[in-house]
């Protein structure tokens, strides 16, 4: 059943006959955007309902706020996350996930299907 699906994705999104050179590209420019330690664990928490800067930093163990802060102008940049300052007093910021992020949040759950499958593979636990 899923090689079904695989080959049916790969009709869809691979040319024929097949472009390396196409495949490539689209490959580097999707891990451009979403590459690195820190771009996924942003996400997942701001879709997790985390908004403002601290509450994010908090969030993901390890992440200093000067990278945090330059990831954040990167996504936005990118159009993945939408910043938002709210004039109140203090002033604050919110950000968001766009729907163009949303749009890859299948992608983002295969990968952690395929993340924890791959630490109980090398756990022993899978088969």
């Amino acid at each position: 059943m899923e090689t079904e699906k695989t080959i049916q994705i790969a009709a869809e999104v691979l040319s024929n006959p097949r472009n390396q050179k196409e495949e490539v590209q689209a490959l580097q420019d999707t891990l451009y955007v979403l590459g690195g330690k820190w771009k996924l664990p942003i996400i997942n928490s701001i879709c997790n309902g985390n908004k403002r800067f601290r509450d994010i930093e908090r969030s993901i163990p390890g992440i200093t706020t000067r990278m945090l802060s330059k990831e954040l102008k990167e996504m936005t940049a990118n159009q993945l996350i939408k910043r938002t300052v709210i004039d109140d007093t203090p002033v604050s910021i919110e950000y968001t996930s766009t729907e163009y992020c949303q749009s890859f949040g299948g992608i983002i759950l295969e990968m952690i299907r395929w993340g924890k499958s791959h630490r109980q593979r090398l756990k022993g636990t899978a088969d």
